[in-house]
């Protein structure tokens, strides 16, 4: 499962941040559109395509500002 660089199989909240991120891929595959799924297939609502958004927002969100926070703390 792929972890972010940077962050360290050992840290803190590794095996967590694997979990979210296999779950949501899991998600797509079992409710998705595509791969070859026939015309009686139901997919997910709305509510729950928004929920995937904000979830992929708010990691690159916390992503983004690591990253900026590291930059700035760089001698």
């Amino acid at each position: 499962m792929w972890i972010p660089a940077g962050v360290s199989e050992a840290a803190k909240g590794a095996e967590n941040i694997k979990n979210i991120l296999r779950n949501l891929t899991q998600l797509r595959g079992l409710y998705g559109t595509g791969h070859g799924k026939d015309g009686q297939h139901r997919g997910l609502q709305p509510r729950h395509a928004r929920l995937a958004v904000a979830a992929a927002v708010a990691f690159i969100d916390f992503v983004s500002e690591t990253h900026r926070y590291r930059e700035a703390s760089e001698p």
